[in-house]
Order: C-alpha cells, then sequence, then structure tokens
C-alpha cells in the first residue's frame, strides 16, 4: 500500500511533505523559490484577526498579495535595505494537524495548523496560527499553491508589534 495519492489528487502525506518544503523554504530566506511555488494567479492573504474569515473588499487585510506583490515582497526582504529583517532573523516554522480535501478537476484544499518563531535582536516572537490553502495539484511532485491564507490565531500583536515576516 502506497500513502502517495493518484494524479490529480493528494494523499495527506503528500500535502504534509509539501508543507514542510515551503516551511523549510522560507526559515532558509529562499523567498524567491518560496514564491515560486505559486501559481501565476496566486494570491497571498493575511486576514485581520478581528475577522479572520473577512473578504478582501470588505475587510481591511496585514497582507494582499497577487503573485507579482509576492515576487516584489520576497525580493524586498532579500535586501539590505529591509530594516526589519536585515539582518534576517532566525525563523522556525513547525507545521501540524495537516488536513486533505479534494475540490475536485486537479485542486485540493489543504489545512494546516502552524506556529512560526522569529527571533532577531535578541528578542523571539511566537505567531501561532491556521493555513487554508488551495493547491493546484497535476501529479504529486507538481504542487502548486493557488492561494494561501495565513490566520494568526492571537488577539493582536501587541508582543509581536509586526508581521515583517512571511507567515
Amino acid at each position: 500500500m502506497s500513502d502517495r495519492a493518484p494524479a490529480g489528487k493528494l494523499s495527506r502525506y503528500d500535502a504534509e511533505t509539501f508543507l514542510y518544503h515551503e516551511a523549510a523554504l522560507l526559515d532558509s530566506w529562499k523567498l524567491i523559490e518560496w514564491a515560486d511555488l505559486f501559481t501565476e494567479d496566486g494570491e497571498y492573504l493575511i486576514p485581520p484577526m478581528d475577522d479572520p474569515d473577512g473578504q478582501p473588499g470588505s475587510s481591511l487585510f496585514l497582507v494582499l498579495d497577487d503573485r507579482h506583490r509576492l515576487g516584489e515582497r520576497a525580493k524586498r526582504l532579500l535586501k539590505k535595505t529591509a530594516h526589519a529583517e536585515f539582518p534576517h532573523a532566525k525563523t522556525r516554522r513547525l507545521v501540524s494537524n495537516v488536513g486533505v480535501q479534494d475540490s475536485g478537476e486537479g485542486s485540493v484544499q489543504v489545512t494546516c495548523n502552524f506556529v512560526v518563531y522569529r527571533s532577531r535582536a535578541g528578542s523571539t516572537e511566537i505567531f501561532p496560527g491556521h493555513g487554508i490553502y488551495d493547491l493546484c495539484v497535476k501529479d504529486p511532485g507538481k504542487i502548486r499553491i493557488r492561494r494561501k491564507r495565513a490566520i494568526i490565531d492571537t488577539d493582536s500583536l501587541r508582543s509581536q508589534r509586526r508581521v515583517s515576516i512571511i507567515i
């Protein structure tokens, strides 16, 4: 019996492997490679903490990037002029409780819980949350992110001060 799913489908094993790969890219600051995981019409969203189910156009999102802006964000964060992240923070992402739901025609919704630790300038910040991904799956080796919604599960950013990293 294989842990792998047929083409166009995604097993939990394949979803976890993909999410672990994404976390590794982000933790090693390979942001351009991370941005390349998105489809051309891909979106990256961090909704407001007081309206986690909010929709673009009716809520003020912390981050609402299309694929182009996402690539520009990645490039900007890698520059020395990105003072909030230079030198780069040390980050560590933990991903758990992965769920997979087939949405049909090569589209899969994946959910997970996450914790992101960010350490810089003698301080460590913790960002707990959950993610909702819409993935485009041609086969388990060719997975792309159509939409990533990272919901920060705190009631404020007072202790973290800001979101200057990619969650």
